[in-house]
């Protein structure tokens, strides 16, 4: 089962013309992503200021299918694969509220497990491990 975030567009999240700016649905998707760690007993401070491990973005990708407008009711739908002992990605689908026929936008974040002081990749800790067995799609992996 994905997790699923909801979420109203704000006016900071849109540009001049009044639609979402295109960087800040990667913003939506990471607090979708925060959420998702959250919902899973993950303490946000502890995981982003462990020193022991980082799981940056290595890559981000955004499609656009319809525009989002300031006042807009979204979901978000979050479903993480694995893709090594390292490595996983995340797919997000944001729909609008009450709508799940076909997404407004999608978008893919890549994440690596390293250890930061030297930079070299790590396994990724047990409870990244348990975060992506909860919410992903069972059916793909």
């Amino acid at each position: 089962m994905p997790f699923i975030y909801s979420r109203t567009i704000r006016f900071q999240d849109t540009d001049a013309a009044g639609v979402v700016y295109f960087a800040n649905v990667l913003a939506m998707c990471h607090e979708a992503y925060e959420a998702s760690l959250a919902a899973s007993g993950i303490n946000l401070k502890e995981f982003f200021s462990n020193s022991a491990i980082a799981i940056p973005i290595t890559h981000a990708e955004v499609d656009f299918f319809r525009p989002m407008f300031c006042g807009d009711q979204e979901l978000i739908h979050l479903t993480p694969t694995l893709i090594s002992e390292q490595e996983f990605r995340i797919d997000y689908q944001i729909f609008a509220d009450g709508s799940s026929d076909r997404p407004l936008s999608q978008a893919h974040t890549r994440h690596v497990c390293i250890n930061p002081t030297i930079r070299k990749r790590e396994d990724l800790p047990e409870m990244m491990q348990e975060w992506l067995k909860q919410w992903s799609d069972s059916e793909a992996n």
